[in-house]
C-alpha cells in the first residue's frame, strides 16, 4: 500500500525536524521546550519567539539547544527575533553538525491555498516524540488583527515552532497556538513573516543581551499602526434608548454581551464585552498590542434613587488598576469631570509604564455617567503596550463616544454619584 499524504510529508521532513530546548546554564533541566525547522544549508531554522523567550529575555541565565529526529544534539544561537508574529530565527553553533540533512522550502506566494486544502503540522508534542498532525486549510481567521491561519487540526505543547507542510511538502505556515475551548481549532503563523525574518536576520550576528530594545522597537511599531486603524474606525450604535454608548466595531474585535432577565427583582443591567483575539506574548504573564472595550448599563427604576446611587457608586470604586510589580509601575491615575457630547461623565484615567519597555504603557480609563438618578453606564477602555501619545489619543477618542441619543433628553436629571 502507497504511504498516504501525512507519511509522506513526515518522510520527507524529518532529517530537518529539531525539538528546541531552553536549559538553565550549567545543568540539563529543561526550561521549556519546542519545535524547529531548517531552512537553510548553513543550519538556519526557524522557531516561535515564545519558545526561545527566557533565553531572549535573560541569556545569561539560560542556554539553547537542539535534538534532532534521530538523537542528535547541540548548542543554538539566536540571531534575530519577530515578537509581533511570535517568530525567532535560530543557527545551530556547529553548522557541520546538521550538514546534509537537507532544508524545508517555502510555498510560494503566488500559490495561495485554498479553502479545505490539506496540510500536516509537524513537532514534538508534550515531548513524546515527533509526529505529524494532519488537517485542513481554512483560510484565515477572521476577526483577527494579526493575520493567523485557521488550521482544522490539533496542535499541542511542544509542537509550537513547527512546520506546518502542503501536500508537496512545502512550508505554509508555523505552529503558534491551539484554543482549549474547542476541537480541532488550531492556528499557525503565516510562512510569509518566517522568510521575511530570515532574509533580514541570516546574517546578524548572534544575540548575547537581553533583547528588551528590539522589543520595544517591535512593539512600538505595532502599537502605532493599531491606534491608527483603531482611531479610523467609528464607534458603533449599542442601541440603548437613552445614551451613545462608545461600542467597537467588530473588524478585529469580539463583542459578548449578558444581561440579567428583565422580570428580575432588583438593579437591572446590561453588560457588553469587546476583546481582541491578538495578543503580542513578551515574557511571563505579559500580553500587550491589544485593546478591550465594555460598559455594564443600570436600570435602577426598581429600588428608587438613594439604593441606586449607592449601588452604582460601589460599582465605580470596585475597579481595580494595578498595583506595582517587577515589570510594572503602580498606576498612576487621574481623576476629572468631563463632557461627552453634553453628558457630563466622571473619568478616571491609569497609566502603568513597563519598567523594562521604556516608553510604553498601559491605559486604563473608568467612565461614569452623571445625569440620572435612576440610570447610568459604566464603561471601561483598556489598551496594553502604548506609547504616551497614542494612550491620550485613544483615551479622548473613547470619551467622545459617549452622549445622549437623539430621543433623549439633553437636560440631566439628579446626578448620581458614583
Amino acid at each position: 500500500m502507497p504511504p498516504d499524504a501525512s507519511q509522506r510529508a513526515f518522510a520527507s521532513a524529518r532529517e530537518r525536524l529539531l525539538q528546541v530546548r531552553t536549559l538553565l546554564r550549567g545543568q540539563d533541566s529543561q526550561a521549556s521546550v519546542g519545535s524547529g525547522f531548517l531552512v537553510t544549508d548553513e543550519g538556519h531554522l526557524i522557531t516561535n519567539y515564545h519558545v526561545v523567550s527566557q533565553y531572549a529575555l535573560r541569556p545569561a541565565q539560560y542556554r539553547l539547544v537542539y535534538a534532532t529526529a534521530d538523537g542528535r544534539q547541540g548548542a543554538l544561537q539566536l540571531l534575530d527575533i519577530d515578537v509581533v508574529h511570535d517568530l525567532a530565527l535560530l543557527k545551530v553553533a556547529e553548522p557541520a553538525a546538521v550538514a546534509g540533512r537537507g532544508v524545508l522550502s517555502f510555498r510560494p506566494e503566488s500559490e495561495p491555498l485554498q479553502r479545505g486544502e490539506r496540510i500536516h503540522a509537524l513537532g514534538n508534542p508534550l515531548d513524546v516524540g515527533f509526529a505529524v498532525m494532519s488537517g485542513a486549510y481554512n483560510g484565515l481567521a477572521e476577526r483577527s488583527y494579526l493575520p493567523v491561519i485557521f488550521f482544522g487540526g490539533s496542535l499541542s505543547g511542544g509542537m509550537s515552532g513547527g512546520p506546518s507542510l502542503d501536500e508537496r511538502g512545502r512550508v505554509i505556515g508555523i505552529n503558534v497556538a491551539a484554543r482549549r475551548d474547542g476541537e480541532q481549532v488550531s492556528f499557525l503563523v503565516p510562512a510569509t513573516f518566517a522568510e521575511q525574518l530570515l532574509a533580514r536576520g541570516a546574517k546578524a550576528p548572534p544575540i548575547t543581551e537581553a533583547v528588551y530594545p528590539r522589543l520595544v522597537q517591535q512593539l512600538s511599531g505595532h502599537q502605532e499602526a493599531l491606534t491608527q486603524s483603531f482611531l479610523a474606525q467609528p464607534w458603533r450604535a449599542s442601541g440603548h434608548a437613552h445614551y451613545a454608548i462608545p461600542v467597537p466595531q467588530e473588524k478585529y474585535m469580539r463583542c459578548w454581551g449578558r444581561s440579567n432577565p428583565p422580570d428580575a427583582r432588583g438593579l437591572l443591567f446590561e453588560r457588553s464585552d469587546c476583546n481582541m483575539d491578538s495578543r503580542i506574548f513578551v515574557g511571563g504573564n505579559q500580553l500587550l498590542g491589544h485593546l478591550v472595550v465594555r460598559h455594564e448599563a443600570y436600570d435602577g427604576r426598581r429600588i428608587g434613587p438613594i439604593r441606586f446611587v449607592d449601588r452604582y457608586s460601589k460599582s465605580f470604586r470596585n475597579e481595580p488598576f494595578g498595583s506595582a510589580t517587577r515589570l510594572q509601575s503602580a498606576a498612576h491615575c487621574v481623576e476629572d469631570t468631563v463632557q461627552g457630547q453634553g453628558l457630563p461623565l466622571r473619568a478616571v484615567m491609569c497609566l502603568r509604564a513597563h519598567k523594562k519597555l521604556p516608553g510604553l504603557y498601559d491605559l486604563s480609563l473608568l467612565v461614569a455617567t452623571l445625569d440620572g438618578s435612576t440610570q447610568g453606564v459604566q464603561g471601561r477602555f483598556d489598551a496594553y503596550g502604548f506609547s504616551f501619545a497614542n494612550a491620550q489619543k485613544l483615551a479622548a477618542h473613547y470619551l467622545a463616544g459617549f452622549g445622549l441619543t437623539d430621543k433623549a433628553s439633553p437636560t440631566a436629571a439628579r446626578k448620581a454619584a458614583p
